[in-house]
């Protein structure tokens, strides 16, 4: 209406009468615009009417009829209305028009002859355009929006066909996104369109593509490309074309866009941690400026847990870490709430069954004294050496506070140990046959905690044919400090069989330091004493009367020691082991009293080459001295040839032999061994082939015989089941003697040496 007014000339004799008819006219600027001409061309003959309603008074006052052109110069202005005059506008508006309508046809009828003149259009070849302006912005060159400047191509990239079915595009530059073998990686194993059956079929397809697009997004977040696209496309295979050849295909083209970094880190209270707030931040390993991964903010609390553990706080608590992105600045700010809660030391280790596991005795288990710095390792060592020994069904550590820390001394806690029992019977049996061996009975009880704590009675018999034996076991498990042994073993036993007849009573006690898979030990040593009564006769020799029983008294104390440097103790890559046993031993037969000296080193060594191959090599040298052979019992004398000794021989078949051919023994012994572990790839890794020679050699002599060499050759493969290697060996001897086999096969757990 403002601009309707204004396009009238306020010197105009018609603009009093004008502004009267607005007054009727309803207020739609259409209606207005149509009815314009009209009313500008037809005789003015409207009355001025100062008494309208006072919504048109709000919008043309009566001082804009009575003087319009002072009103028109002030300019038309709109006051605010509310929704109840507005209905009243509305409703006098539309009387108002109906009234105006009728009145204008009867102007329009008088005045159609100046209406026709007025909607005359000259001559358009008449008509000249003006030349059109050229722009200048202040000397610079106007440069126009294209649509590349809204939606920017696709750079150019190259594809990672992942499937016959996935295929996606990433910048041909590595620098645009460096993780990207990382990332193929990680999302091959996710991905639904990989793992969708070759069926060809396109909604299938489509569907699982909304989900790999969907999973494409969220992995770029995760490694803070938070500006990243993903352009999805399915293609179907072309009509009368064959499937196999034309399936369809998802696509993901990938613009990672900048990679964020990390930008305020803030680790709540853990500058309550004091001395240790360095190492702790240290820990966290996300840091100003790196590039931004949220794997990295969600691993590195358990890396600061973890640290925090190991410095003495066992009450530490983290809550969950934040992310916060700012687009603008493309960082992210960290927020890692860490609550140190004291530092402390250990104190005593309880039990809640004394008469079972006393508490004396778990501290006895446990690798920490009183007095130490807690470290929640040490913490976790003891739960799973107290579950080690089979006795209990669960266990339960819980630090306890005995004494708060105060100022930068620390606190001291104890370590509850809750526990429940296991079932400690345990009742076993087997039956047997042999063609040569006849029947055989074996059985036994045992009781794993009948002498508390940690001593075992195991008791056990065999009945055979040939064999008949009965035997009595006593051993305390962890005896006054983990991983410790005391061992007592008594039992009677009498072979008769072709070979030999023999009447055995043996009593052996050992205390020794093991080295076990749980907890492998540097140094690991043993002391034993035994004592064996052994009365033998060949049956081999045929003669009447048979030939005389042979009786051996033996008194032996065997020590050892070994240290072992190595990574793994059943299958090590790196280091070595060195063993060293020695053993004084005293034997009484035929009426002659016989003093020797056993003695054996091994050495074994390990030595990576590359990611996939593994060298070993290992030597054993052993010697009797003292007392000729005959004077040595032969379960005291040294054997080659086996398994874990030379492959490609039988079991103790190197060495001298006796008249009928069987070996018997000696008094030196050398072996060499060396072997490739070299991993094939296949089965996830897990499948090695191991080429490898022995050589070793069993001599009558204190000395060994170098010049009587046995060598065994072969192959054999390891399948790591995570646990130790399954090996399986093939080896053929090179100089076979009479009664070896021409192969030798050979089956264990761990590697050979």
């Amino acid at each position: 209406m403002e601009r309707l007014a204004a396009s009238i000339p306020t010197s105009s004799p018609d603009f009093p009468a004008v502004l009267t008819a607005l007054r009727r006219t309803v207020r739609g600027g259409l209606c207005l615009s149509v009815s314009l001409g009209l009313v500008v061309q037809a005789p003015l003959a409207l009355a001025q009417d100062l008494d309208a309603a006072d919504e048109l008074e709000a919008l043309i006052p009566d001082e804009g009829v009575t003087d319009a052109a002072a009103w028109a110069a002030l300019g038309a202005g709109e006051a605010p209305v509310d929704e109840a005059t507005e209905d009243a506008r509305d409703e006098a508006a539309e009387a108002d028009f109906a009234a105006l309508e009728a009145e204008l046809e009867q102007q329009a009828a008088a005045g159609e002859g100046q209406d026709a003149a007025m909607l005359a259009i000259d001559d358009p070849s008449d008509l000249s355009i003006p030349p059109i302006e050229q722009l200048e912005a202040d000397g610079e060159a106007i440069e126009f929006v294209t649509f590349d400047n809204v939606v920017p191509p696709i750079p150019a990239g190259t594809e990672e066909v992942l499937s016959s079915e996935l295929v996606l595009v990433f910048p041909t530059e590595n620098a645009l996104f460096p993780i990207r073998d990382e990332f193929l990686a990680r999302f091959k194993d996710l991905s639904a369109v990989a793992d969708l059956d070759d069926d060809g079929s396109q909604a299938m397809l489509a569907a699982q593509a909304r989900s790999d697009e969907e999973l494409l997004d969220r992995m770029l977040r995760v490694y803070g490309y938070f500006d990243a696209q993903v352009i999805r496309s399915v293609s179907a295979p072309e009509a009368g074309e064959s499937a196999d050849a034309n399936r369809a295909i998802a696509r993901f083209d990938v613009i990672p866009g900048p990679r964020y970094t990390v930008g305020a880190v803030d680790m709540g209270q853990v500058a309550q941690a004091g001395a240790d707030e360095a190492a702790l931040r240290a820990s966290y390993k996300v840091n100003p400026g790196d590039p931004l991964s949220i794997d990295a903010i969600a691993d590195g609390r358990y890396l600061v847990d973890i640290e925090l553990g190991e410095r003495g706080f066992p009450f530490a608590a983290i809550a969950d870490p934040s992310l916060l992105v700012d687009h603008a600045r493309q960082e992210g700010d960290v927020t890692l709430p860490v609550t140190p809660g004291g530092r402390y030391n250990f104190g005593n280790v309880t039990s809640n069954d004394e008469r079972f596991l006393s508490s004396e005795h778990l501290a006895d288990i446990a690798e920490f004294a009183s007095g130490d710095l807690y470290q929640r390792s040490l913490e976790l060592d003891l739960r799973r050496a107290i579950q080690s020994t089979g006795l209990v069904g669960s266990v339960t550590l819980t630090p306890v506070e005995v004494a708060p820390p105060v100022g930068d001394q620390p606190g001291t806690v104890d370590m509850a140990v809750a526990i429940t029992r296991a079932p400690l019977r345990t009742i076993e049996g087997s039956v047997g046959y042999g063609s040569s061996e006849g029947i055989r009975l074996a059985g036994a009880w045992e009781h794993r905690n009948l002498f508390p704590p940690e001593g075992m009675l195991r008791v056990r018999g065999v009945a055979g044919t040939q064999e008949q034996l009965a035997g009595a076991t006593v051993r305390f498990n962890n005896f006054h400090g983990r991983d410790r042994v005391l061992t007592f073993d008594a039992y009677a036993s009498n072979m008769n069989n072709d070979a030999f007849d023999a009447e055995m009573v043996s009593l052996i006690g050992t205390y020794e330091q093991l080295s076990t898979l749980l907890f492998q030990r540097p140094l690991s040593y043993g002391v034993g004493l035994e004592l064996v009564v052994t009365n033998e006769r060949d049956e081999r020799i045929k003669i009447t009367p048979p030939p005389p029983r042979e009786t051996y008294l033996i008194a032996a104390l065997p020590l050892h020691a070994q240290w072992d440097t190595s990574d793994d103790l059943l299958n090590p890559t790196e280091g070595f082991r060195v063993r060293g046993a020695i053993s004084p031993e005293y034997s009484r037969f035929d009426e002659t009293n016989s003093t020797y000296l056993k003695v054996q080193f091994d050495l074994s060594y390990y030595q990576t080459m590359s990611e996939d191959v593994v060298l070993a090599g290992r030597a054993r040298l052993g010697s009797i001295y003292g007392a000729e052979l005959v004077n040595i019992a032969p379960s005291r004398r040294f054997y080659g040839g086996g398994g874990g000794s030379v492959r490609g021989y039988g079991y103790r078949a190197i060495g001298p032999r006796d008249v009928l051919g069987e070996p018997n023994g000696g008094r030196s012994l050398v072996e060499l061994s060396v072997e490739a572990r070299i991993k094939t790839g296949m089965f996830a890794n897990a499948l090695s082939v191991v080429p490898f020679a022995d050589f070793g050699s069993v001599a009558r002599g204190s000395t060994p015989d170098f010049a009587a060499l046995r060598t065994g050759v072969g192959v054999g493969v390891r399948y790591d089941t995570g646990f130790g290697p399954i090996r399986v060996d093939v080896g053929v001897p090179l100089n076979r003697q009479p009664g070896d086999a021409p192969v030798a096969v050979y089956v264990g757990l761990g590697q050979a040496f």
